[in-house]
């Protein structure tokens, strides 16, 4: 659960702190979610690992997908009408349909909860835009990422304060604010942000409000989410986006499908289609409605993020 948003200290368990992001639901969405868990709570069959798995074969047979999924706004919800919708589910869609497998059915659960729900047989595959790091690559197998993200801030007006990145952050004593499980607790904290003095809520909804209301001087997340957030406001605005700094590089973060680790040969396949809908750019066409640019399409691979 996140914390009040009243407190200004809240301690990030070690085992959260390289999550990509909380879980983002609308009231709407809440209620979807709970009635599709139901559904979606009877484990899969356990695959073999010989070979690169069966999997795929078996989701042909079957002709339906379960793609573990968090709620979160754009990457993977169920809208106001109880849709499946959201980048990873619609690019899945696309993808499974070409696979030969035609449904795609949610099996929602927390953000945390995706990697232990997948290696668990709960659903098949991941679908919720989840950032590949060396830390996750040890868990389970990604495809390459279908997208790129860079950090931004919601500042006030103007930003008065003049940050531009987290070292901004730092040297000029700003007060700061991310949400739960957001990989940016760490950048900060890399960048000498003392972690204690972090202001943790539950999503970017939240850290608009706290920048508007004044109790923090910044908020950080994802472009995507930064900008879509922001761009309502009258009070607050999104700064440019930017690499956070890692071992003293920038870093750009990359969000891909992921697969229990016996399943290459699904990961693989999927992986061709993938390259196929980069190629012939409609993998920009699907992720575009839900607010992604030219500038989040990536060539980047698996293996040289799991490299960290």
């Amino acid at each position: 659960m996140a914390p009040p948003l009243g407190n200004d200290v809240h301690t990030i368990r070690p085992e959260h702190r390289h999550s990509r992001r909380s879980v983002l639901t609308g009231v709407a969405a809440l209620g979807a979610l709970g009635a599709l868990g139901a559904a979606g709570c009877t484990r899969v069959a356990s695959a073999s690992g010989e070979n690169g798995g069966d999997l795929l074969d078996r989701l042909r047979a079957q002709g339906v997908v379960r793609l573990g999924i968090a709620g979160e706004i754009p990457f993977g919800y169920i809208d106001r009408d109880g849709r499946l919708t959201g980048e990873a589910p619609e690019l899945a869609k696309t993808v499974f349909k070409r696979l030969g497998v035609a449904r795609v059915q949610p099996v929602p659960t927390e953000f945390g909860s995706l990697i232990p729900g997948l290696n668990s047989q709960q659903f098949d595959v991941v679908a919720a835009g989840m950032y590949v790091n060396a830390e996750r690559c040890r868990q389970v197998i990604f495809a390459d990422p279908d997208y790129q993200m860079l950090d931004a801030f919601i500042v006030r007006k103007g930003n008065p304060k003049g940050l531009h990145s987290y070292r901004d952050v730092v040297a000029k004593k700003a007060k700061f604010a991310t949400g739960t499980g957001y990989a940016e607790i760490q950048y900060a904290v890399d960048a000498g942000y003392k972690e204690s003095d972090i202001l943790i809520v539950p999503d970017q909804v939240a850290g608009l409000n706290a920048v508007e209301a004044g109790r923090v001087d910044v908020f950080a997340g994802t472009a995507l989410t930064v900008r879509e957030v922001a761009r309502r406001s009258g009070k607050a605005e999104a700064t440019k986006p930017f690499a956070p700094l890692v071992k003293g590089k920038p870093h750009v973060d990359g969000g891909a499908f992921a697969f229990r680790p016996t399943e290459t040969r699904l990961r693989d396949a999927f992986n061709v289609e993938l390259r196929k809908l980069k190629k012939s750019g409609e993998l920009f066409r699907i992720l575009r409605p839900f607010g992604f640019t030219e500038a989040e399409m990536t060539d980047m691979t698996a293996k040289e993020l799991c490299r960290g």
